[in-house]
């Protein structure tokens, strides 16, 4: 059996720990800027107040009392993240984490083990140790355990084990429901007369895989009961490693371009030092602001004179480059900075011909850099050319929560 592990409006509940006030009310959190709600709780939800609505149509009910509102405080939500993987890699077998709020686990299997009770310790545990509510649900395979999961968070207990024959359950399900099938699939899949789960699970495997190919029919193998053997390492390695925000207002100089990929180029960097990987190069781009969303991109390749995961050799290679994405006169919504070429630090690289391989490293400097800004909080220690004042540019959280659990200056105060 697998089982699915999945906070429940994990975004609001993270901030529910340490603001009891919010416990019971109505209460969103914002996207980046403040821009629209992608976290919901219950009583948020029972108004009828749609996921994506955005925050400015919202801000006079705010202003009455009846709704609240939250930044995304992402920071916070990882830390939280993080306590939850370690409580339930001590409590199974094995965790494979999914996403922020998401786990599939392996419970321990031996004659006479009743998942619901077990599922339940789990569930109190994590509620007790970390605060977050989850649901837990368990089933033969991954795809089975979403549905699972779902059926969890309807009940009190917060826990549900799929039953043998979970035909009655996979016939009241809308197949664009089930994990991995998106909007345009389920088009398709109606357009088949493939309207629920079990419809889904009962097509012939032809049919399945003209409509969505071998993806498709691996989730109908598994709507089944049939566990597919692809194994999927959330762990591993990226391909690439990515860093970008929408500005906060939009910006018209160079300086603001300047300083804000210099400082999504530290946050990338300290991503890539973290998987232990060196990138041989990037692309930094700058997105023009349209009034109607979008915009054109600007886009420059920068070649690094070596894999490298230093920030600062990172910001001289770029740096020449920045001007090219600048035009007077234009407004810019956001920028961004792409790694790609990672390779493991000690790969060992042939240079040329005649020179014995070079074995990559990574940086010293940098190392006792992320040591004293996980420390000391982050930030702490950053390259000038990030900006030193005030920045316009940065994003807008202006309902930010304190980060009590990762910083001690921001630690809660009992009076």
């Amino acid at each position: 059996m697998i089982g699915l592990v999945d906070g429940n409006n994990f975004f609001v509940s993270c901030e529910r720990v340490f603001n009891r006030r919010l416990v019971g009310r109505p209460v969103a959190v914002l996207s980046n800027n403040d821009g629209c709600c992608v976290s919901r709780s219950n009583e948020f939800k029972a108004l009828g107040i749609a996921m994506g609505t955005p925050y400015y149509q919202l801000k006079h009910r705010e202003r009455s009392g009846e709704l609240d509102f939250c930044s995304s405080n992402y920071e916070l939500y990882g830390d939280m993240s993080r306590r939850i993987i370690s409580i339930l890699r001590d409590e199974t077998l094995d965790v494979e984490q999914y996403s922020i709020d998401e786990a599939f686990i392996y419970p321990p299997m031996g004659e006479g083990i009743d998942l619901v009770e077990y599922g339940k310790r789990l569930r109190a545990k994590i509620l007790r140790w970390v605060g977050i509510p989850c649901g837990v649900g368990f089933a033969p395979t991954k795809t089975l355990a979403k549905i699972a999961n779902h059926m969890a968070k309807k009940r009190p207990e917060g826990v549900f084990v799929l039953p043998g024959n979970p035909t009655e359950i996979l016939a009241a399900l809308s197949a664009s429901e089930v994990w991995g099938v998106g909007r345009r699939l389920a088009v398709k899949l109606r357009a088949e007369q493939i309207f629920t789960a079990k419809d889904l699970c009962d097509a012939p495997d032809d049919m399945i895989r003209s409509v969505g190919g071998v993806v498709l029919l691996r989730t109908a193998t598994e709507l089944r009961g049939t566990p597919c053997n692809e194994e999927r390492d959330y762990d591993a390695d990226p391909d690439s490693v990515s860093c970008s925000r929408s500005f906060g207002e939009p910006v018209t100089t160079l300086d603001g371009i300047s300083e804000s990929l210099a400082s999504f180029t530290a946050q990338a960097a300290t991503k890539l030092r973290k998987h232990g990987m060196l990138a041989a190069g990037c692309n930094i781009y700058a997105q023009i602001f349209r009034s109607g969303g979008g915009g054109d991109c600007i886009v420059r390749t920068v070649m690094f004179p070596e894999p490298t995961d230093a920030t600062n050799a990172m910001l001289d290679a770029i740096r020449p480059e920045v001007p090219a994405l600048f035009l007077p006169g234009t407004r810019y919504r956001k920028t961004g900075v792409v790694f790609f070429g990672l390779e493991k630090v000690g790969t060992a690289r042939q240079m040329d011909l005649f020179s014995p391989p070079k074995v990559s490293k990574a940086s010293p400097l940098y190392k006792a850099i992320d040591a004293i800004n996980v420390r000391y909080g982050k930030g702490k220690v950053f390259s000038a050319s990030e900006g030193m004042g005030e920045k316009s540019w940065s994003m807008k959280r202006a309902k930010l929560s304190s980060r009590a659990s990762t910083r001690w200056d921001e630690i809660l105060t009992v009076r």
